[in-house]
């Protein structure tokens, strides 16, 4: 009787037993990976902080008082009035209602605040939602808007639940400073340099043209530490050498290996969360102006209410918190360096950094709109020339900004100061022999 006992299977190159196993067969151990790979597996998933107003969904804010939709900003402080009771109240803060301001020494991992979740690569720009007063379809272009009125009942909507779009954020920090401040605040500016100002921007220059705007923010609490090495050196001798008429300063100096830890966190860093504000392209714009009006009292900063934007603009957050994190890392690094500097004061020839490294233990995201004044103008030129900004801190009054001027005149000017600075050495020269 035949067997029915199968025959072995082959062995050898090319067996089935020398096939790998398909992917995802086993598991893969993270330990086995290189970095950053292996941390980038090993990583908790984010932790979500749920700002969102339940008491908002509905699209309309509504005086507490009468529940009418007419609301607005009462100017220079941060609460809301009625325009029909004339009630007056104060939001909260985001920072006391949700407790952003604790902890940041035990931050572990990524926590990122509601407002500030990745955006949904479909989220569209035109939104259109039912008005809950009457009915009718109210659109809102949410790439510059975060509110309407409906054209039959004239309710005020607003744009308050937070979408995957970046345009609702945690939280909004409200204009102090008024329009006819912030005018005055860039003619002044302006009237400083106007002496070297091109001529075509002083006969367009109308600062009444200012436009106040929020800019999207991610306002990042850090706990981090560094490491740094390099090189430090200690001035021991000077001495002079002359050939011919040229003479020539040496310098004798001890050099150390110096390293150095820090650990350390940081507490409301704003990053741009805006690609186009971030884009510091000096050959084209002067976007870095805005950086200079910093900082902003963001601990003031309330919960969202888009009662807050009547009468502004607004620019839609279009980065993720993955986008960011090279910028934030730049920035801790550089905040490391800064504390060890108060280390190294005795290397009087000055310490040159060769390595670094950044451990960042966890981090905290919250995305806020921040008040900015602001005046643009465009000098034309070739690549699309440049695109100048005064830009206002709304709640400091802080100004700064970049005014296009004529080469001619700087250069004219430089000439005259360097002849005359010449004719007084000479003159002191004369006067001393």
């Amino acid at each position: 009787m035949p067997s029915t006992t199968p025959p072995p299977l082959p062995t050898g190159p090319g067996s089935p037993q020398d096939v790998p196993p398909a992917p995802g067969s086993f598991p893969i151990d993270p330990e086995s990976l290189p970095q950053p790979i292996r941390d980038e597996i090993n990583a908790p998933d984010p932790v979500a902080i749920d700002t969102s107003s339940a008491e908002l969904k509905d699209g309309l804010n509504r005086c507490p008082k009468c529940g009418s939709t007419e609301i607005r900003q009462k100017p220079g402080t941060d609460e809301l009035i009625c325009l029909f009771c004339r009630h007056q109240w104060q939001s909260t803060r985001v920072e006391e209602q949700f407790g952003l301001g604790e902890g940041i020494d035990q931050l572990k991992g990524t926590v990122i605040a509601s407002g500030a979740k990745d955006i949904a690569a479909d989220a569209a720009s035109l939104m259109t939602f039912k008005c809950p007063g009457c009915g009718a379809e109210v659109t809102i272009n949410v790439d510059n808007a975060t509110s309407a009125r409906c054209h039959w009942c004239r309710h005020v909507f607003t744009l308050n639940e937070q979408i995957d779009n970046g345009a609702v954020p945690d939280a909004v920090l409200p204009f102090h400073i008024t329009k006819d401040d912030a005018v005055a605040r860039i003619r002044q500016f302006v009237d400083k340099r106007r002496m070297f100002a091109l001529k075509a921007f002083k006969e367009q220059f109308t600062p009444e043209n200012v436009v106040g705007v929020y800019l999207p923010y991610m306002v990042v609490d850090a706990n981090a530490a560094a490491d740094v090495a390099g090189q430090g050196e200690i001035e021991t001798r000077r001495y002079t050498r002359r050939v011919g008429k040229n003479e020539t300063t040496y310098y004798d100096a001890d050099v150390y290996q110096l390293e150095r830890h820090v650990d350390f966190t940081v507490d409301d860093l704003p990053l741009e969360s805006s690609a186009n504000r971030s884009n510091l392209d000096t050959r084209r714009n002067t976007n870095n102006i805005i950086n200079t009006i910093l900082p902003f009292d963001t601990k003031n900063a309330v919960k969202w209410n888009a009662s807050y934007l009547s009468g502004f603009t607004s620019e839609k957050r279009d980065l993720n918190v993955e986008q960011m994190k090279p910028h934030l890392e730049d920035q801790l690094l550089s905040i490391a360096r800064a504390q060890v500097a108060q280390s190294t004061g005795r290397y009087d020839r000055g310490v040159r950094w060769e390595q670094e490294r950044l451990d960042l233990h966890g981090s905290r995201w919250v995305s806020m709109y921040l008040p900015i004044w602001l005046y643009s103008y465009h000098q034309p030129g070739s690549n699309g020339g440049m695109l100048h900004y005064i830009a206002v801190n709304g709640r400091t009054g802080e100004t700064m900004g970049s005014v296009p001027v004529q080469q001619w005149k700087l250069l004219l000017t430089a000439l005259t100061a360097g002849s005359a600075i010449e004719g007084i050495v000479l003159w002191m020269l004369g006067h001393a022999s």
